[in-house]
Protein backbone atom coordinates (compact mmCIF):
# COMPACT_ATOMS: atom_id res chain seq x y z
CA UNK A 1 0.00 0.00 0.00
CA UNK A 2 1.18 3.49 -0.83
CA UNK A 3 2.31 5.51 2.20
CA UNK A 4 2.68 9.30 2.03
CA UNK A 5 3.89 11.92 4.48
CA UNK A 6 0.96 14.27 5.09
CA UNK A 7 2.07 17.79 6.04
CA UNK A 8 -1.28 18.39 7.74
CA UNK A 9 -0.89 15.51 10.21
CA UNK A 10 2.93 15.51 10.17
CA UNK A 11 3.16 11.76 9.76
CA UNK A 12 3.40 9.08 7.11
CA UNK A 13 -0.06 7.67 6.44
CA UNK A 14 -1.56 4.90 4.28
CA UNK A 15 -3.06 6.44 1.16
CA UNK A 16 -6.74 5.80 0.46
CA UNK A 17 -8.47 7.90 -2.23
CA UNK A 18 -11.97 9.33 -1.96
CA UNK A 19 -12.92 7.45 -5.11
CA UNK A 20 -11.18 4.07 -5.56
CA UNK A 21 -11.52 4.50 -9.33
CA UNK A 22 -9.60 7.77 -9.70
CA UNK A 23 -7.12 9.81 -7.61
CA UNK A 24 -7.36 13.61 -7.83
CA UNK A 25 -4.04 15.51 -7.75
CA UNK A 26 -3.48 19.28 -7.84
CA UNK A 27 -0.07 20.91 -8.17
CA UNK A 28 0.62 24.64 -7.80
CA UNK A 29 2.25 25.53 -11.10
CA UNK A 30 4.66 28.31 -12.04
CA UNK A 31 4.15 32.05 -11.92
CA UNK A 32 5.12 32.85 -15.50
CA UNK A 33 6.88 36.20 -15.06
CA UNK A 34 10.35 34.64 -15.52
CA UNK A 35 12.03 31.32 -16.29
CA UNK A 36 11.38 28.46 -13.87
CA UNK A 37 14.56 27.47 -12.02
CA UNK A 38 15.89 23.96 -11.50
CA UNK A 39 14.76 24.37 -7.86
CA UNK A 40 11.20 24.95 -9.10
CA UNK A 41 11.49 21.90 -11.33
CA UNK A 42 12.48 19.76 -8.38
CA UNK A 43 8.95 20.29 -7.02
CA UNK A 44 7.33 19.60 -10.39
CA UNK A 45 9.47 16.46 -10.79
CA UNK A 46 8.40 15.29 -7.31
CA UNK A 47 4.77 15.62 -8.40
CA UNK A 48 5.64 13.79 -11.62
CA UNK A 49 7.18 10.89 -9.66
CA UNK A 50 4.05 10.80 -7.48
CA UNK A 51 1.61 10.68 -10.41
CA UNK A 52 3.75 8.08 -12.18
CA UNK A 53 3.84 5.97 -8.98
CA UNK A 54 0.06 6.17 -8.59
CA UNK A 55 -0.38 4.96 -12.15
CA UNK A 56 2.35 2.31 -11.76
CA UNK A 57 0.58 0.69 -8.80
CA UNK A 58 -2.75 0.67 -10.61
CA UNK A 59 -4.59 3.92 -9.87
CA UNK A 60 -6.19 6.12 -12.51
CA UNK A 61 -5.45 9.78 -11.88
CA UNK A 62 -6.90 13.16 -12.72
CA UNK A 63 -3.98 15.57 -12.54
CA UNK A 64 -4.27 19.36 -12.67
CA UNK A 65 -1.43 21.92 -12.63
CA UNK A 66 -2.29 25.60 -12.97
CA UNK A 67 -0.30 28.34 -14.69
CA UNK A 68 -0.29 31.49 -12.50
CA UNK A 69 -0.50 34.37 -14.96
CA UNK A 70 -1.92 37.15 -12.72
CA UNK A 71 -2.28 38.19 -9.07
CA UNK A 72 0.92 36.84 -7.48
CA UNK A 73 2.38 39.87 -5.71
CA UNK A 74 6.12 40.33 -5.11
CA UNK A 75 5.34 39.79 -1.43
CA UNK A 76 3.33 36.64 -0.72
CA UNK A 77 1.34 38.74 1.81
CA UNK A 78 -0.44 40.76 -0.92
CA UNK A 79 1.89 43.77 -0.94
CA UNK A 80 4.22 45.07 -3.62
CA UNK A 81 3.72 44.75 -7.34
CA UNK A 82 2.01 42.00 -9.32
CA UNK A 83 4.86 39.80 -10.60
CA UNK A 84 3.37 39.76 -14.09
CA UNK A 85 3.27 43.55 -14.25
CA UNK A 86 6.80 43.67 -12.86
CA UNK A 87 7.96 41.31 -15.62
CA UNK A 88 6.27 43.52 -18.19
CA UNK A 89 8.07 46.64 -16.90
CA UNK A 90 11.38 44.79 -16.85
CA UNK A 91 11.14 43.64 -20.46
CA UNK A 92 9.21 46.49 -22.03
CA UNK A 93 6.35 44.18 -23.05
CA UNK A 94 2.75 43.73 -22.03
CA UNK A 95 1.96 41.40 -19.13
CA UNK A 96 0.11 39.21 -21.64
CA UNK A 97 3.22 38.88 -23.83
CA UNK A 98 5.37 38.06 -20.79
CA UNK A 99 2.91 35.38 -19.68
CA UNK A 100 2.84 33.74 -23.12
CA UNK A 101 6.62 33.75 -23.48
CA UNK A 102 7.41 32.23 -20.09
CA UNK A 103 4.53 29.77 -20.30
CA UNK A 104 6.00 28.45 -23.57
CA UNK A 105 9.46 28.30 -21.94
CA UNK A 106 8.07 26.35 -18.99
CA UNK A 107 6.28 23.86 -21.23
CA UNK A 108 9.44 23.40 -23.30
CA UNK A 109 11.57 22.74 -20.21
CA UNK A 110 8.91 20.37 -18.83
CA UNK A 111 9.10 18.34 -22.03
CA UNK A 112 12.92 18.20 -21.84
CA UNK A 113 12.62 16.82 -18.29
CA UNK A 114 10.03 14.29 -19.51
CA UNK A 115 7.33 15.51 -17.13
CA UNK A 116 3.89 14.04 -17.67
CA UNK A 117 1.36 16.35 -19.27
CA UNK A 118 -1.39 17.19 -16.72
CA UNK A 119 -4.96 16.48 -17.69
CA UNK A 120 -5.69 20.21 -17.37
CA UNK A 121 -3.43 23.31 -17.20
CA UNK A 122 -5.89 26.07 -16.26
CA UNK A 123 -4.95 29.75 -16.18
CA UNK A 124 -6.55 32.25 -13.77
CA UNK A 125 -6.94 34.82 -16.57
CA UNK A 126 -9.27 32.35 -18.31
CA UNK A 127 -11.37 31.72 -15.18
CA UNK A 128 -12.19 35.17 -13.82
CA UNK A 129 -15.91 34.35 -13.58
CA UNK A 130 -15.25 31.37 -11.30
CA UNK A 131 -12.99 33.39 -9.01
CA UNK A 132 -15.48 36.26 -8.70
CA UNK A 133 -18.18 33.70 -7.84
CA UNK A 134 -16.06 32.23 -5.03
CA UNK A 135 -15.29 35.68 -3.59
CA UNK A 136 -19.03 36.44 -3.68
CA UNK A 137 -19.74 33.20 -1.73
CA UNK A 138 -17.23 34.15 0.97
CA UNK A 139 -18.74 37.64 1.31
CA UNK A 140 -22.25 36.20 1.58
CA UNK A 141 -21.16 33.76 4.30
CA UNK A 142 -19.48 36.50 6.31
CA UNK A 143 -15.90 35.28 5.79
CA UNK A 144 -14.80 38.33 3.78
CA UNK A 145 -14.97 42.12 3.91
CA UNK A 146 -14.19 45.10 1.72
CA UNK A 147 -11.56 47.79 2.36
CA UNK A 148 -10.02 50.48 0.16
CA UNK A 149 -7.64 48.24 -1.81
CA UNK A 150 -9.70 45.07 -2.15
CA UNK A 151 -11.78 42.24 -0.70
CA UNK A 152 -10.09 40.37 2.15
CA UNK A 153 -10.63 37.05 3.94
CA UNK A 154 -11.29 37.46 7.67
CA UNK A 155 -9.03 34.83 9.30
CA UNK A 156 -10.61 35.44 12.73
CA UNK A 157 -13.76 33.74 11.37
CA UNK A 158 -11.82 30.54 10.62
CA UNK A 159 -10.75 28.97 13.97
CA UNK A 160 -8.40 26.37 12.49
CA UNK A 161 -6.45 28.92 10.42
CA UNK A 162 -2.76 27.94 10.36
CA UNK A 163 -3.27 24.22 11.08
CA UNK A 164 -1.02 23.30 8.15
CA UNK A 165 1.91 25.10 9.81
CA UNK A 166 1.21 23.69 13.29
CA UNK A 167 1.26 27.27 14.60
CA UNK A 168 -1.28 28.89 16.87
CA UNK A 169 -2.95 31.99 15.41
CA UNK A 170 -1.14 34.16 17.97
CA UNK A 171 2.21 32.85 16.71
CA UNK A 172 1.22 33.54 13.10
CA UNK A 173 0.21 37.11 14.01
CA UNK A 174 3.53 37.64 15.75
CA UNK A 175 5.36 36.40 12.67
CA UNK A 176 3.27 38.36 10.18
CA UNK A 177 5.07 40.80 7.91
CA UNK A 178 5.34 44.41 9.03
CA UNK A 179 3.87 45.70 5.74
CA UNK A 180 0.31 45.67 7.09
CA UNK A 181 -2.59 47.62 5.67
CA UNK A 182 -4.05 49.37 8.76
CA UNK A 183 -7.56 48.76 7.42
CA UNK A 184 -7.15 44.99 7.70
CA UNK A 185 -9.00 43.47 10.64
CA UNK A 186 -6.23 40.98 11.39
CA UNK A 187 -2.54 40.83 10.36
CA UNK A 188 -3.09 37.40 8.77
CA UNK A 189 -6.07 38.46 6.61
CA UNK A 190 -5.35 38.04 2.90
CA UNK A 191 -6.64 39.43 -0.38
CA UNK A 192 -9.29 37.64 -2.40
CA UNK A 193 -9.70 40.43 -4.96
CA UNK A 194 -7.40 43.43 -5.39
CA UNK A 195 -8.62 46.75 -6.81
CA UNK A 196 -6.54 48.22 -9.62
CA UNK A 197 -4.31 51.03 -8.35
CA UNK A 198 -4.54 54.48 -9.99
CA UNK A 199 -2.71 54.56 -13.35
CA UNK A 200 1.01 55.28 -12.90
CA UNK A 201 2.13 57.97 -15.34
CA UNK A 202 -1.15 57.64 -17.18
CA UNK A 203 -0.63 53.88 -17.78
CA UNK A 204 -3.17 51.44 -16.33
CA UNK A 205 -2.62 47.75 -15.57
CA UNK A 206 -2.48 45.34 -18.49
CA UNK A 207 -4.53 42.76 -16.60
CA UNK A 208 -7.73 43.92 -14.91
CA UNK A 209 -11.40 42.99 -14.98
CA UNK A 210 -14.75 44.36 -13.89
CA UNK A 211 -16.26 42.89 -10.74
CA UNK A 212 -19.28 43.68 -8.51
CA UNK A 213 -16.88 45.53 -6.17
CA UNK A 214 -14.79 47.45 -8.67
CA UNK A 215 -12.21 46.96 -11.42
CA UNK A 216 -9.29 44.81 -10.36
CA UNK A 217 -7.78 41.32 -10.42
CA UNK A 218 -7.94 38.11 -8.36
CA UNK A 219 -5.67 37.35 -5.42
CA UNK A 220 -3.10 34.60 -5.87
CA UNK A 221 -4.68 32.22 -3.33
CA UNK A 222 -8.26 32.35 -4.65
CA UNK A 223 -6.96 31.22 -8.05
CA UNK A 224 -5.88 27.76 -6.90
CA UNK A 225 -9.00 27.17 -4.78
CA UNK A 226 -11.39 28.07 -7.60
CA UNK A 227 -9.44 26.13 -10.24
CA UNK A 228 -9.05 22.98 -8.15
CA UNK A 229 -12.75 22.94 -7.26
CA UNK A 230 -13.76 23.46 -10.90
CA UNK A 231 -11.68 20.60 -12.28
CA UNK A 232 -11.32 18.20 -9.33
CA UNK A 233 -14.26 18.89 -7.03
CA UNK A 234 -14.68 20.60 -3.67
CA UNK A 235 -12.53 18.00 -1.90
CA UNK A 236 -9.38 16.51 -3.45
CA UNK A 237 -7.05 13.65 -2.60
CA UNK A 238 -3.56 15.14 -3.00
CA UNK A 239 -2.21 18.68 -3.26
CA UNK A 240 1.50 19.16 -3.94
CA UNK A 241 3.90 22.08 -3.94
CA UNK A 242 7.14 23.38 -2.52
CA UNK A 243 7.71 23.72 1.24
CA UNK A 244 7.81 27.51 0.82
CA UNK A 245 4.06 27.50 0.01
CA UNK A 246 3.02 25.98 3.37
CA UNK A 247 2.80 29.03 5.68
CA UNK A 248 0.88 31.41 3.41
CA UNK A 249 -0.40 30.16 0.07
CA UNK A 250 -1.54 26.68 1.08
CA UNK A 251 -2.70 27.85 4.49
CA UNK A 252 -4.90 30.44 2.75
CA UNK A 253 -6.19 27.91 0.22
CA UNK A 254 -7.44 25.73 3.06
CA UNK A 255 -9.20 28.62 4.80
CA UNK A 256 -11.07 29.98 1.79
CA UNK A 257 -11.97 26.56 0.30
CA UNK A 258 -13.31 25.09 3.53
CA UNK A 259 -15.15 28.34 4.37
CA UNK A 260 -16.73 28.59 0.92
CA UNK A 261 -17.73 24.95 0.43
CA UNK A 262 -18.15 23.70 4.00
CA UNK A 263 -15.89 20.69 3.38
CA UNK A 264 -13.25 19.40 5.78
CA UNK A 265 -10.59 18.64 4.95
CA UNK A 266 -10.35 20.46 1.62
CA UNK A 267 -7.24 18.37 0.84
CA UNK A 268 -6.78 14.92 2.35
CA UNK A 269 -3.02 14.61 1.75
CA UNK A 270 -0.65 17.58 1.50
CA UNK A 271 2.68 16.57 -0.08
CA UNK A 272 5.49 19.14 -0.04
CA UNK A 273 8.97 19.03 -1.56
CA UNK A 274 11.94 20.43 0.33
CA UNK A 275 14.18 23.24 -0.92
CA UNK A 276 17.05 22.80 -3.32
CA UNK A 277 20.34 24.33 -2.21
CA UNK A 278 23.19 25.60 -4.37
CA UNK A 279 26.66 25.27 -2.87
CA UNK A 280 25.00 24.91 0.56
CA UNK A 281 22.64 27.94 0.37
CA UNK A 282 18.98 28.19 -0.70
CA UNK A 283 18.57 28.61 -4.45
CA UNK A 284 16.21 31.47 -5.27
CA UNK A 285 15.61 34.20 -7.81
CA UNK A 286 15.82 36.87 -5.12
CA UNK A 287 19.39 35.77 -4.31
CA UNK A 288 20.34 35.60 -8.01
CA UNK A 289 22.00 32.21 -7.43
CA UNK A 290 19.73 30.10 -9.59
CA UNK A 291 20.09 28.05 -12.77
CA UNK A 292 17.58 27.19 -15.47
CA UNK A 293 17.35 24.08 -17.63
CA UNK A 294 18.76 26.10 -20.54
CA UNK A 295 21.72 27.21 -18.41
CA UNK A 296 22.63 23.56 -17.86
CA UNK A 297 22.14 22.68 -21.51
CA UNK A 298 24.50 25.50 -22.48
CA UNK A 299 27.11 23.90 -20.23
CA UNK A 300 26.74 20.58 -22.05
CA UNK A 301 24.36 18.75 -19.70
CA UNK A 302 21.45 16.56 -20.77
CA UNK A 303 18.22 17.73 -19.02
CA UNK A 304 17.53 14.10 -18.13
CA UNK A 305 20.79 14.11 -16.14
CA UNK A 306 19.06 16.74 -13.97
CA UNK A 307 16.05 14.42 -13.61
CA UNK A 308 18.46 11.65 -12.56
CA UNK A 309 19.99 14.09 -10.06
CA UNK A 310 16.54 14.71 -8.56
CA UNK A 311 16.29 10.94 -8.04
CA UNK A 312 19.37 11.01 -5.80
CA UNK A 313 17.65 12.51 -2.73
CA UNK A 314 14.30 11.95 -1.03
CA UNK A 315 11.82 14.71 -1.84
CA UNK A 316 11.52 15.71 1.84
CA UNK A 317 15.27 16.30 2.27
CA UNK A 318 17.38 19.22 1.12
CA UNK A 319 19.19 18.60 -2.16
CA UNK A 320 22.47 20.45 -2.66
CA UNK A 321 23.23 21.29 -6.28
CA UNK A 322 26.82 21.37 -7.53
CA UNK A 323 28.18 20.86 -11.02
CA UNK A 324 30.31 18.00 -9.69
CA UNK A 325 27.16 16.22 -8.51
CA UNK A 326 25.37 16.91 -11.80
CA UNK A 327 28.36 15.59 -13.75
CA UNK A 328 28.24 12.39 -11.69
CA UNK A 329 24.51 12.05 -12.49
CA UNK A 330 25.18 12.57 -16.20
CA UNK A 331 27.89 9.91 -16.15
CA UNK A 332 25.66 7.45 -14.28
CA UNK A 333 22.78 8.03 -16.69
CA UNK A 334 25.10 7.56 -19.68
CA UNK A 335 26.41 4.28 -18.26
CA UNK A 336 22.88 3.06 -17.54
CA UNK A 337 21.76 3.92 -21.07
CA UNK A 338 24.66 1.95 -22.55
CA UNK A 339 23.80 -1.09 -20.42
CA UNK A 340 20.10 -0.86 -21.34
CA UNK A 341 21.00 -0.65 -25.03
CA UNK A 342 23.11 -3.79 -24.69
CA UNK A 343 20.38 -5.66 -22.84
CA UNK A 344 17.86 -4.82 -25.54
CA UNK A 345 20.03 -6.41 -28.23
CA UNK A 346 20.64 -9.64 -26.28
CA UNK A 347 18.95 -12.92 -27.20
CA UNK A 348 16.52 -14.42 -24.70
CA UNK A 349 17.47 -17.74 -23.09
CA UNK A 350 15.70 -20.13 -20.75
CA UNK A 351 15.60 -18.77 -17.21
CA UNK A 352 16.21 -20.91 -14.13
CA UNK A 353 13.75 -20.98 -11.22
CA UNK A 354 16.36 -19.22 -9.07
CA UNK A 355 16.61 -16.33 -11.54
CA UNK A 356 12.83 -16.10 -11.88
CA UNK A 357 12.68 -15.60 -8.12
CA UNK A 358 15.36 -12.90 -8.39
CA UNK A 359 13.43 -11.10 -11.13
CA UNK A 360 10.24 -11.17 -9.06
CA UNK A 361 12.22 -10.03 -6.02
CA UNK A 362 13.63 -6.97 -7.80
CA UNK A 363 10.16 -5.97 -9.03
CA UNK A 364 8.65 -6.40 -5.56
CA UNK A 365 11.42 -4.40 -3.84
CA UNK A 366 11.21 -1.59 -6.40
CA UNK A 367 7.45 -1.32 -5.85
CA UNK A 368 7.91 -1.35 -2.08
CA UNK A 369 10.46 1.48 -2.34
CA UNK A 370 8.25 3.81 -4.36
CA UNK A 371 5.25 2.97 -2.18
CA UNK A 372 7.29 3.94 0.89
CA UNK A 373 6.66 7.70 0.71
CA UNK A 374 8.17 7.94 -2.78
CA UNK A 375 11.58 6.57 -1.86
CA UNK A 376 12.98 7.23 -5.32
CA UNK A 377 16.67 7.07 -4.19
CA UNK A 378 15.97 3.62 -2.74
CA UNK A 379 14.27 2.56 -5.97
CA UNK A 380 17.26 3.79 -7.98
CA UNK A 381 19.66 1.75 -5.84
CA UNK A 382 17.57 -1.35 -6.61
CA UNK A 383 17.89 -0.52 -10.33
CA UNK A 384 21.69 -0.59 -10.05
CA UNK A 385 21.64 -3.77 -7.96
CA UNK A 386 19.53 -5.40 -10.66
CA UNK A 387 21.83 -4.08 -13.40
CA UNK A 388 24.87 -5.75 -11.78
CA UNK A 389 23.07 -9.03 -11.03
CA UNK A 390 23.37 -12.29 -12.98
CA UNK A 391 19.81 -12.41 -14.30
CA UNK A 392 19.61 -12.63 -18.12
CA UNK A 393 20.00 -9.40 -20.07
CA UNK A 394 16.57 -9.57 -21.77
CA UNK A 395 14.96 -9.82 -18.33
CA UNK A 396 17.03 -6.89 -17.12
CA UNK A 397 15.71 -4.93 -20.08
CA UNK A 398 12.08 -5.86 -19.31
CA UNK A 399 12.56 -4.83 -15.67
CA UNK A 400 14.24 -1.50 -16.40
CA UNK A 401 11.53 -0.51 -18.89
CA UNK A 402 8.94 -1.42 -16.27
CA UNK A 403 10.76 0.62 -13.60
CA UNK A 404 11.17 3.54 -15.98
CA UNK A 405 7.42 4.06 -15.87
CA UNK A 406 8.21 5.71 -12.51
CA UNK A 407 11.72 7.04 -13.11
CA UNK A 408 10.83 8.67 -16.43
CA UNK A 409 14.40 8.61 -17.79
CA UNK A 410 13.34 7.55 -21.31
CA UNK A 411 15.50 4.43 -21.08
CA UNK A 412 13.58 2.71 -23.88
CA UNK A 413 15.41 5.13 -26.23
CA UNK A 414 18.81 3.80 -25.12
CA UNK A 415 21.18 2.41 -27.73
CA UNK A 416 24.06 -0.03 -27.27
CA UNK A 417 26.45 2.50 -28.76
CA UNK A 418 25.59 6.15 -28.59
CA UNK A 419 25.56 7.23 -32.24
CA UNK A 420 24.58 10.80 -31.54
CA UNK A 421 27.38 13.15 -30.56
CA UNK A 422 27.55 13.77 -26.82
CA UNK A 423 28.30 17.25 -25.60
CA UNK A 424 31.28 17.48 -23.28
CA UNK A 425 30.52 19.57 -20.17
CA UNK A 426 32.02 23.05 -20.33
CA UNK A 427 34.17 22.42 -17.25
CA UNK A 428 35.75 19.31 -18.84
CA UNK A 429 36.34 21.10 -22.15
CA UNK A 430 38.20 23.82 -20.26
CA UNK A 431 40.41 21.23 -18.52
CA UNK A 432 41.15 19.42 -21.79
CA UNK A 433 42.24 22.66 -23.46
CA UNK A 434 44.33 23.60 -20.44
CA UNK A 435 46.04 20.20 -20.51
CA UNK A 436 46.83 20.45 -24.22
CA UNK A 437 48.44 23.84 -23.66
CA UNK A 438 50.52 22.51 -20.77
CA UNK A 439 51.77 19.63 -22.90
CA UNK A 440 52.74 22.04 -25.68
CA UNK A 441 54.76 23.94 -23.07
CA UNK A 442 56.32 20.59 -21.98
CA UNK A 443 54.85 20.96 -18.49
CA UNK A 444 54.07 17.26 -18.31
CA UNK A 445 53.73 16.97 -14.54
CA UNK A 446 51.09 19.70 -14.42
CA UNK A 447 49.37 18.17 -17.45
CA UNK A 448 49.22 14.82 -15.65
CA UNK A 449 47.54 16.49 -12.66
CA UNK A 450 44.87 17.80 -15.06
CA UNK A 451 44.45 14.28 -16.46
CA UNK A 452 43.73 12.97 -12.96
CA UNK A 453 41.17 15.73 -12.38
CA UNK A 454 39.34 14.86 -15.63
CA UNK A 455 39.26 11.13 -14.91
CA UNK A 456 38.01 11.80 -11.37
CA UNK A 457 35.16 13.97 -12.68
CA UNK A 458 34.28 11.57 -15.53
CA UNK A 459 34.24 8.14 -13.91
CA UNK A 460 34.31 5.36 -16.47
CA UNK A 461 36.50 7.34 -18.89
CA UNK A 462 40.25 7.64 -19.39
CA UNK A 463 42.32 10.39 -20.98
CA UNK A 464 44.49 9.46 -23.96
CA UNK A 465 46.99 11.50 -25.98
CA UNK A 466 46.71 11.50 -29.74
CA UNK A 467 48.24 13.44 -32.60
CA UNK A 468 45.14 15.66 -32.45
CA UNK A 469 45.47 16.26 -28.70
CA UNK A 470 43.64 14.98 -25.63
CA UNK A 471 40.70 12.59 -26.22
CA UNK A 472 38.32 10.82 -23.85
CA UNK A 473 37.83 7.08 -24.17
CA UNK A 474 35.56 4.73 -22.24
CA UNK A 475 37.43 2.24 -20.04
Amino acid sequence: MLQLYNTLTQKVEPFTPLDPKVVTVYCCGPTVYDFATIANFRTYSMTDFLVRTLRYIGYQTKYVMNITDVGHMTSDSDTGEDKMEKGAHREGKTAWDVARFYTDAFLSDSKKLHLLEPDVRPKPTEHIKEQIHMVHMLLEKGFAYKISDGIYFDTSRFPSYGALTSQRKEEMKAGARVEINPQKRNPTDFALWKFSPPPAGGKKRDMEWDSPWGKGFPGWHIECSSLSSKYLGKQIDIHTGGADLIPIHHTNEIAQSEAAYGVHPFVRYWVHGQFMLVDGGKMSKSKHNFYTVSDLENKGFDPLALRYFYCSAHYRTFLNFTFTALTASQNALRDLRLMVGGWRESNRTQVSLEKIEKIDGFRKRFTQAVENDLNIPGALSIVWEMAKSNIPSPDKYDLIIDFDQVLGLKLSDSQKTENREQKTPEEITFLINKRDNLRKEKKYEEADDIRKQIELKLSGYIVEDTAKGTVLKKK
